[in-house]
């Protein structure tokens, strides 16, 4: 077999992941994580100080579960009340000094919904994330020859400059760094002036480049000969509406990848991410109430959180730690005959909204939208005058109309999607239409959530 026909990029862990065989090494990388944790990183020391214990207490997965409380932002945000915004003091109390000392490169989350979180990037951690994106790309079919054209913010974004060195070692491709920062004029325009096969960006910015490439280049964005959307950062790739109309308009496949460390596969029915990292990263569900551990069945909810089987290199998937996203697993064996369990991007648990105590996530109300595509063009935003998660009925939303749609159309397009959001959601919004091109497009993640309260 010629090594590009291959299944795996990694042919030795690959074909494991999701068995007995890896539970077993995960298990023994996991101790050894443990203890480096509490002999290298004052924060994890702590937390296993509060809970009484030293990691020879640990006996099982059950065990660590049991033992360990997981953190998030939360817990960051009362370090940070404790310590002030000194980010050196900040990350030698969370990484270690002996990480710290291992410091490459430093880049954050967007810093969207508050105070952006750093980001450090290891030297340690370069081989695995190297390895991890490898996995992931090999599976989406990115072959020698591919351009890839970077189009996630390189400004400090977790997502952008970095993935100049996670592809360094994949074989035969080029990176074009475009970055988000350059506009959509110049993002089209670079690629394709440089021949970009495989765009890697928001779907937001995706979905943005097919309205602006017929007036940009003067023809539609299929005609760019992009192959590959390997997209990220927000939902979109994983709600179907929105995957079938980027499919349809460029005429490529589609493909999600983040929230951990997975990529969908390219099954025409999204099946969602495999998880790619057993051998790297310890992935757990923990019920968003009562913070106890959900077992990994096929259909199980959580929050999803992780710890790194090798600390020296690890970042905020820590020990236990959560960004706050809900997953929904499948651990059936998936139909494209990839190996991995799968997590579907149910929506973030600090984005739930609570109308009559039904919960609504905005992903959900964006696949909904976008099963008009003929009627409607995707922008939306939800309006809240209250903070959340509690929204006083009914949930108003500034929807935009499609071209062509008239006024009196409005009031039949009204009811048409007020009817399926109460048949899929449970809820039946208040809409204040739109004409298109109103709401500002985002050529990095698009805040769907507008806050007249804090006006």
């Amino acid at each position: 077999m010629a090594a590009s026909d291959r299944k795996y990029w990694n042919m030795d862990i690959e074909p494991k992941l999701n068995s007995p065989d890896i539970r077993e090494l995960q298990w023994k990388r996991l101790k050894e994580a443990l203890r480096w944790q509490y002999e290298n990183t004052p924060f994890n020391r702590r937390r296993f100080e509060k809970a009484g214990i030293t990691p020879e207490d640990i006996n099982s997965f059950s065990d660590f579960a049991e033992a360990i409380a997981p953190v998030g932002q939360e817990e960051i945000r009362e370090i940070i009340s404790e310590i002030g915004f000194d980010m050196d003091k900040l990350m030698t109390h969370v990484f270690g000094e002996k990480r710290m000392s291992d410091l490459y490169l430093l880049t954050t989350t967007s810093g969207t919904t508050g105070i952006p979180t750093p980001y450090p990037n290891f030297r340690g951690a370069l081989g695995d994330a190297r390895e991890i994106m490898s996995r992931a790309a090999w599976r989406m079919g990115i072959r020698a020859g591919d351009r890839i054209g970077l189009c996630f913010g390189l400004s400090m974004h977790a997502a952008g400059t970095p993935q100049i060195l996670w592809f360094e070692n994949y074989p035969g491709i080029t990176i074009v760094p475009i970055g988000a920062e350059a506009g959509t004029e110049k993002i089209l325009q670079f690629m394709k002036l440089f021949g970009v096969t495989v765009f890697t960006g928001t779907p937001s910015l995706a979905l943005h480049l097919i309205e602006k490439c017929p007036e940009v280049l003067s023809h539609p964005v299929k005609d760019l000969g992009i192959r590959i959307l390997m997209l990220g950062a927000e939902p979109g790739a994983g709600i179907p509406e929105v995957r079938k109309k980027l499919e349809t308009e460029y005429g490529a496949r589609v493909f999600d990848l983040g929230a951990g460390y997975g990529c969908s596969c390219d099954h025409p029915v999204y099946q969602g991410m495999h998880w790619l990292a057993d051998d790297l990263a310890y992935y757990e569900l923990i019920d968003p109430e009562t913070r106890k551990p959900v077992p990994m069945e096929n259909g199980a909810t959580g929050i999803m959180a992780g710890t790194s089987l090798h600390p020296e290199a690890a970042a905020w998937f820590d020990m236990r730690f959560t960004m706050m996203d809900i997953h929904q697993v499948f651990t059936d064996p998936c139909p494209c005959g990839m190996s991995g369990f799968r997590y579907k991007i149910v929506g973030r648990a600090d984005d739930m909204l609570k109308v009559k105590g039904v919960p609504v996530y905005p992903a959900a109300v964006e696949g909904v939208i976008h099963s008009f595509p003929e009627k409607l063009t995707g922008a939306f935003r939800i309006v809240l005058d209250e903070p959340p998660p509690r929204v006083v009925p009914p949930l108003k939303l500034k929807i935009e109309h499609a071209e062509g749609v008239g006024k009196g159309d409005l009031p039949g397009l009204e009811a048409e999607v007020q009817e399926k959001m109460h048949r899929l959601l449970k809820i039946r919004p208040a809409i204040t239409w739109l004409a298109p091109h109103t709401l500002e497009r985002a050529t990095k993640k698009t805040q769907l959530l507008e806050k007249t309260y804090e006006a």
